[in-house]
């Protein structure tokens, strides 16, 4: 595990050594990696800290919607599946957290931030799993957005970053594959299970949508990321390229995009699409989403539950680390 070992008043002084600053920017430029022991900007850990661990409890939360139908799976088959899909967002956000550790923040103080509320994670985990038609939609829209986000960030300019992103990247094409699969199965079912499927595409399609995040104008982050090559395309570019996969997807399966304003516009090559409700989208950031609460209850809970396995694994250390050193 790597530390930060520079003090903060030393931090303070590299910050504001233009030589060092000129030498960073060039190496982002050069689309070279930025290693945990590198001069960086304060500015650029803190955007990384913020984004990789909430990216992190993004894939720990979003184990419980999933993790609640894995005992009302209709078959082996969908239930082997669906285990090995949430053991796999549990590494995702392993990952993370150890790539977000190299940065200087300790994995317990991310952990506070989430629980305190300080801490965000995806406003799309907020929602309610109905019905199991709502797996599909998950695998195939969720996973597929986050897939869209994800690629790019196998270039991001901080190297533990972009690593750990190539595993997730397989295994999350993995799941938006085992999503559309159980779509299609429905979709190709019975009225009943036609129904259910058009019906989770219906809930589904517009918080998939806010993934990406606001729009670019409105979105604080984007331009300083974008110029450090933390992202490499913009929240809106993003978005309208899962848009223009995701349609022509739901036509073959025969399900309709609900969306009244979707048409194809030949200039931009491209669907035009709705308005997103915005409102609601900010107001799910705020933690007002269906089943915030909850997720949050639950994940507190865990914590709490699991503190005798990190005080009996820190108990182990410390006998290891007092024979080694007798």
């Amino acid at each position: 595990m790597y530390t930060t070992e520079l003090s903060k008043s030393a931090e303070v002084r590299a910050i504001e050594d233009p030589e060092l600053l000129a030498a960073f920017e060039a190496r982002v430029a050069a689309d070279e990696f930025i290693e945990p022991k590198d001069w960086m900007p304060e500015a650029y850990r803190r955007t990384l800290t913020r984004q990789i661990s909430q990216h992190a409890h993004s894939e720990i939360v979003g184990m419980l919607p999933e993790g609640n139908w894995i005992t009302r799976a209709p078959s082996l088959r969908r239930k082997a599946i669906l285990l090995a899909k949430v053991q796999d967002e549990a590494g995702h956000g392993l990952y993370l957290y150890c790539a977000a550790e190299t940065l200087g923040t300790s994995r317990e103080e991310m952990i506070e931030a989430l629980h305190s509320g300080k801490a965000k994670y995806s406003t799309i985990f907020n929602y309610p799993t109905l019905t199991w038609a709502d797996i599909g939609a998950i695998g195939w829209l969720v996973d597929g957005a986050a897939i869209m986000n994800q690629v790019p960030l196998q270039r991001t300019s901080y190297g533990p970053y972009a690593r750990a992103m190539v595993r997730v990247c397989k295994e999350e094409s993995f799941h938006q594959r085992q999503g559309y699969e159980l779509m299609m199965a429905m979709a190709n079912g019975t009225p009943e299970q036609q129904r259910m499927a058009q019906d989770a595409l219906d809930r589904w399609w517009w918080p998939s949508l806010m993934m990406f995040g606001p729009p670019d104008a409105d979105s604080p982050n984007t331009a300083q990321s974008m110029r450090w090559r933390i992202k490499r395309e913009t929240n809106d570019e993003l978005r309208q390229k899962f848009v223009d996969i995701s349609v022509l997807q739901a036509e073959y399966l025969g399900l309709k995009v609900p969306d009244a304003d979707l048409r194809w516009n030949e200039a931009k090559g491209g669907y035009d699409y709705g308005e997103i409700d915005w409102d609601e989208f900010y107001a799910v950031v705020k933690g007002e989403g269906p089943v915030a609460r909850e997720r949050m209850a639950a994940r507190r809970q865990a914590w709490e539950d699991g503190a005798w396995v990190r005080e009996a694994a820190s108990a182990h250390q410390a006998k290891r680390a007092a024979r080694k050193a007798a």
